[in-house]
């Protein structure tokens, strides 16, 4: 205990030295997931009444398909069913429960609880993995049902992000869609990566002419983070299962940082590191 608090101690004051121009938008990732039960509603309510604007969310498609939130292709780990998420019906996936009793939440559900509600920033990952099970049809299907459901919200100032670590959905979402954004703040796609921010990571986002990298904090340097925003890059790192994972976040210059214990960590900061510019 002794250590990890003199660790956090360490990280809150290099964070400090250089936290004068630097803006952290926190989101709240699965609702919680560490502290909730992940992709219901109850996690995402919860986390807005705890004053969170910011989400993230996983999307899969069913054998009929029906757009639900749901991060695994297998239900084993989050349910008390079992098998693949994709060949099941919306029929047989509504009859199952989470671990924790909870219905699995339709992606049209979340829709409808972010209407009316503004300053949001939402990072909706299209979980079209592995290719196995999304054809390059479905891929295109799934990514332009959910960009349609994202821009019917009504919603002020808001950023609304669509994310995957495949690639063919923000191609296809990027080629269909010519006016989206694509760099500056209010970019509209962001690339999903296993690794910390490296000149791999930057030279693909350039190559696609995708602005916005979701990177590991473990394997991100400092010197890298500066260097993709040299190259005019936003960066999110991933992820905060500990209050010493947001402050060393912070110490290496990301622009968002999705925490799996919001509930736990907002009241944290806003007592002990109040000179951080955290939206949440």
């Amino acid at each position: 205990m002794k250590k990890t608090l003199a660790i956090v101690f360490a990280l809150c004051l290099a964070a400090a030295a250089f936290a004068q121009n630097q803006t952290i938008r926190a989101f709240s990732h699965r609702g919680g997931r560490l502290e909730r039960d992940e992709n219901t509603l109850q996690a995402f309510q919860d986390s807005w009444d705890a004053g969170y604007t910011g989400f993230e969310t996983d999307i899969r498609r069913t054998a009929d398909g029906v757009l639900y939130l749901t991060h695994d292709c297998t239900l084993e780990r989050t349910t008390n069913g079992s098998g693949i998420f994709e060949r099941k019906t919306s029929a047989e996936i509504e009859q199952l429960r989470t671990k924790k009793g909870n219905k699995m939440l339709k992606f049209d559900d979340f829709i409808a609880f972010l209407q009316d509600k503004d300053n949001l920033y939402v990072e909706f990952e299209l979980k079209t993995k592995p290719d196995s099970l999304y054809s390059q049809e479905l891929v295109e299907e799934v990514a332009e049902r959910v960009y349609q459901a994202a821009k019917s919200i009504r919603t002020r100032n808001s950023v609304l992000r669509f994310t995957s670590s495949d690639i063919r959905g923000l191609r296809y979402l990027k080629n269909a869609h010519p006016d989206i954004k694509c760099k500056g703040p209010e970019s509209e796609l962001l690339i999903i990566f296993t690794t910390g921010v490296t000149d791999k990571t930057i030279e693909t986002c350039k190559q696609e002419g995708i602005w916005v990298m979701g990177c590991k904090t473990e394997g991100t340097t400092r010197k890298m983070v500066q260097k993709a925003h040299k190259e005019g890059m936003i960066v999110s790192l991933w992820p905060t299962q500990k209050i010493e994972d947001f402050m060393l976040a912070a110490y290496l210059g990301s622009d968002a940082m999705c925490t799996d214990i919001p509930f736990t960590m907002k009241p944290w900061l806003e007592k002990n590191a109040p000179w951080l510019n955290v939206v949440y």
